[in-house]
């Protein structure tokens, strides 16, 4: 609806409407795709979902809205206290916006437990909702794949998902000086705060907490917070030593952690060189239990995280008594084009089509339209004019949108059985047989396809 606002002007005393239009810019935090951006995306995603049903996962999908007790329980407290869209439906019953797609794939594992055969394989792609600063890597909503394994305890698990990323990274174009996978274990962490730091049981948590800002504040800072948590400086000191010491700190480790870690029995195969052992690496305690991993941007100019992911012993205890271990890692769509930007990898935006077909006057529209159908039906984007229009028009506009190919019928020649078939890029044209016309066209995209030598 429009509104109206009711003015006088400055010489005269009579009142004047001026409408008032609602504002087109989107919610801020959210995104608008034109087409162009929109077919960037595609060709990323299918690239990506291409990689990842290679390896067997299969592709689901849930609802947009959740009961906002599963969050509140089962998502961090940044979530469910800052950053999660509430409503409240007419039966009185609390709902919320996705902010993640964890909780909801958990409920619908559990739910279907019964049916399933353990160890699955699934993968989504999904807009999720977070109420917090919009700024770079971040927005209100943002796309993530989410890609996990189910019903396994087996280190193979980790050595399938890792091979998985370095495959979907290839599949975007970036080679392995471009990014870092650094991952880590819990099982190993704890071990390195009690065996070596000196950690009580009791402040494990909030000193890993301290681990996890390891990288973004001064040392004196982190000190400063190790020190109201009641580690002393000599055990500051060591859990410097430990944490910067790289894989060399596995030697110092408890051999019933070594045995129990998950990550170790990567570390110790054939598959050690996909994954770099960092004890910085913590993330979201509310789900993970031993391996845990992030993929980070090599260059200085987008030095991030990318996207991460880990392993869950029982995730869908919410839902059922059965225990459900997996592992499993979400990448979002800002960070990913954000590394796109960085490295040069953004893919160029797909023509509009491949052929256009041009009338030369309004009675051989329908002789048109059956070449576009011909032309459709072996798989060649084809368009048609819409309103009449003079040739040389209709050719700037086939080149504006990226044509290949452009088709005259003409008169003369349709009722000869013939049509003109041109090369955008070449500017050469040629009579060929309406039957043939498909495979003159073909022609001409299959050389434009071809890359240079």
């Amino acid at each position: 609806m429009v509104s109206i606002r009711v003015t006088a002007t400055h010489d005269t005393k009579e009142a004047r409407t001026v409408p008032e239009y609602l504002p087109t810019a989107p919610y801020r935090g959210t995104r608008d795709f034109l087409p162009q951006e929109m077919s960037i995306r595609t060709q990323v995603f299918h690239r990506l979902y291409d990689v990842i049903e290679r390896y067997g996962f299969l592709r689901y999908d849930g609802p947009i809205l959740e009961s906002a007790e599963i969050y509140e329980a089962k998502s961090g407290r940044e979530i469910a206290d800052q950053q999660l869209y509430t409503l409240t439906d007419r039966g009185g019953r609390r709902l919320a916006l996705r902010p993640e797609m964890t909780p909801s794939v958990a409920r619908m594992i559990a739910g279907n437990a019964g049916q399933l055969q353990f160890p699955v394989r699934w993968y989504t792609n999904v807009n999720c909702h977070r109420y917090e600063r919009p700024q770079r890597g971040r927005v209100r909503e943002h796309w993530q794949i989410n890609v996990d394994i189910f019903g396994s305890d087996s280190a193979s698990c980790e050595i399938e998902i890792f091979e998985l990323i370095h495959d979907m990274m290839a599949a975007l174009g970036a080679s392995t000086d471009m990014w870092k996978l650094r991952a880590n274990d819990r099982v190993l962490l704890e071990s390195i705060l009690t065996d070596i730091v000196e950690i009580p049981a009791d402040k494990l948590r909030d000193v890993s907490s301290v681990v996890d800002r390891w990288e973004k504040y001064p040392r004196e800072q982190l000190a400063e917070q190790a020190s109201e948590l009641g580690v002393s400086d000599k055990q500051f000191d060591r859990l410097a030593e430990a944490l910067t010491s790289g894989a060399s700190v596995l030697d110092d480790i408890s051999q019933d952690a070594r045995e129990r870690s998950h990550l170790m029995h990567v570390l110790n195969s054939s598959a050690a060189d996909l994954v770099i052992f960092d004890p910085l690496i913590v993330r979201a305690f509310e789900y993970y239990t031993s391996t845990v991993f992030e993929v980070f941007d090599a260059n200085p100019a987008n030095n991030r995280s990318l996207f991460g992911g880990g392993r869950y012993s029982n995730l869908a205890s919410l839902f059922t008594p059965q225990q459900i271990p997996g592992i499993g890692f979400g990448m979002g769509d800002v960070t990913i084009h954000d590394f796109l930007d960085t490295h040069g990898l953004r893919p160029e935006p797909r023509s509009e089509v491949d052929v256009v077909v041009i009338p030369l006057d309004e009675s051989l529209a329908e002789p048109a339209r059956q070449v576009a159908r011909q032309l459709r039906g072996a798989g060649l984007r084809t368009s048609t004019p819409l309103e009449a229009r003079k040739l040389g028009k209709e050719l700037a506009r086939a080149s504006r949108a990226g044509a290949q190919a452009v088709v005259i019928i003409g008169p003369d020649e349709w009722n000869a059985g013939t049509v003109t078939v041109r090369a955008m890029a070449t500017k050469d044209q040629r009579q060929v047989p309406v039957a043939s016309a498909v495979e003159a066209v073909q022609v001409i995209t299959a050389g434009a396809e071809t890359p240079s030598s």
